[in-house]
This record gives C-alpha cells, structure tokens and sequence, in this order.
C-alpha cells in the first residue's frame, strides 16, 4: 500500500467516525434544548457539532472535493441555529425553566365572522 492509497484509507475512516460523532452531537440537541430546557448544555452541543462539522468538511474535502462542499449548506444551517440557540439562552437568562405558557381553551361564545347566528 503506497502512501496516497494509505492516507485515502485514513482520510475515510476518520470521516466516519467524525460523521458518527456529529450524528449523536445532532441527535442529543433537539432533547436538551426542549424536553429538558437545558439551554447552556445545548449551546455547548451545538457548538461542538458546528466545530466537528467544520472538521469533517474539511476532511471530505481532501477526500473528494464535492463532498466536502456538500456539507456547506449544513454548515450554514448549524450557524444560524447556534446564533438561535445562544440567542434564546441569553434573552432568557439562560433559564428556561418555568416559561411554558399554557394553552388556553376557545372560549365557547366566541363567533366566528362566518358563524350564521
């Protein structure tokens, strides 16, 4: 094995691990952010997803260069949902706890404007 073809093998392999890596970052996100309100975690999770995404393009991209363009519009997307994310967080005090606000019935009485008394 000459050492284009062994740095090829490489190159693929630590995609893949990076790729699963940013997998579970991905999946751990959406639970930490709404389900717990665990705002700081999630903005260190996204953080570190946009980071390891960053890496993996670049990886890709030494590897076959549509790939790693491939993952720029992901990238952008990780941007602005880390800007959202550090966003909410801030505006709240970093604290989501106790900010649900409830559903309200529809009142039985409203009329509708094309309600037929």
């Amino acid at each position: 094995m000459n050492l284009e073809e062994n740095w090829w093998s490489n190159g693929l392999q630590h995609g893949a691990t990076l790729y699963t890596i940013q997998l579970g970052l991905n999946l751990i996100w959406m639970p930490l952010f709404f389900r717990f309100k665990r705002p700081i975690e999630a903005t260190v999770d996204i953080v570190a997803l946009t980071g390891i995404v960053g890496y993996l393009t670049y990886i890709w991209g030494q590897v076959d260069e549509v790939a790693g363009w491939a993952l720029v519009p992901y990238l952008g997307w990780l941007g602005f949902a880390t800007y959202l994310s550090a966003g909410t967080g801030y505006l709240n005090n970093w604290n989501f706890q106790g900010k649900e606000r409830p559903q309200s019935e529809k009142p039985t009485d409203t009329k509708y404007v094309d309600e037929k008394p």
